[in-house]
């Protein structure tokens, strides 16, 4: 078993794709992007990076501002923000077998806290965008959650469904778990699977999520 296992959460822990798309779809609009392939391009990395890469044309002031504009939209968008199938089953087990946990998100505190709430989640260690200098794919979010656990990141497995997310953790060391079909060390099929790949199975109540 690994010393401590760091989870993603929007498409990790969390269900929130539509949320995400519908926040960056309005965002589009308003700043004059097309909106093809945007969430895709957007999916797992900080908003500011994003916008960086859409609007290259914005620096300081207005990049900030549009960036705590794209958060504006998602804040209060949760009517069909859930867990993933499995989650709690997952953590639950974590839990009962002693194993610690984090989450660590390309969200600011807001609106990750607006999430896993939705979701039922509440997360022993938190590390979001505005906890760290530096957003995914670098290591930081990864090694302070690790810290914060007082653990080695080395002996810990990343979660994540995101390229920028893998190579976050990669780069902090750990062991990856991929989802969505990405490339990773361990390749489970959805949280379900991630549970018996860990050898936590026993410890899943029927019927748990």
């Amino acid at each position: 078993m690994y010393a401590a296992i760091l989870f993603d959460m929007d498409g990790t822990l969390v269900e929130s794709d539509e949320a995400v798309a519908r926040s960056w779809a309005a965002w589009a609009r308003e700043y004059g992007v097309a909106a093809a392939d945007l969430v895709r391009v957007a999916h797992g990395v900080p908003s500011d990076g994003t916008i960086r890469l859409l609007r290259p044309d914005l620096s300081g002031a207005a990049l900030d501002a549009a960036a705590a504009r794209q958060l504006e939209l998602q804040y209060d968008d949760l009517d069909d923000v859930d867990a993933l199938p499995g989650a709690h089953s997952l953590l639950a087990a974590l839990d009962a077998a002693r194993v610690p946990w984090a989450v660590v998100t390309s969200a600011d505190r807001r609106l990750a806290a607006a999430r896993l709430g939705a979701a039922g989640i509440a997360a022993p260690v938190l590390v979001a965008r505005d906890d760290v200098r530096h957003g995914k794919p670098d290591p930081e979010g990864y090694r302070a959650a690790a810290a914060a656990l007082g653990v080695d990141p080395a002996a810990c497995l990343v979660v994540e469904d995101a390229e920028a997310g893998l190579a976050a953790g990669r780069a902090a060391g750990a062991a990856t778990a991929a989802l969505r079909g990405l490339d990773g060390d361990l390749r489970p099929s959805g949280l379900p699977g991630l549970t018996a790949l860990l050898g936590l199975a026993d410890a899943v109540r029927p019927g748990g999520s």
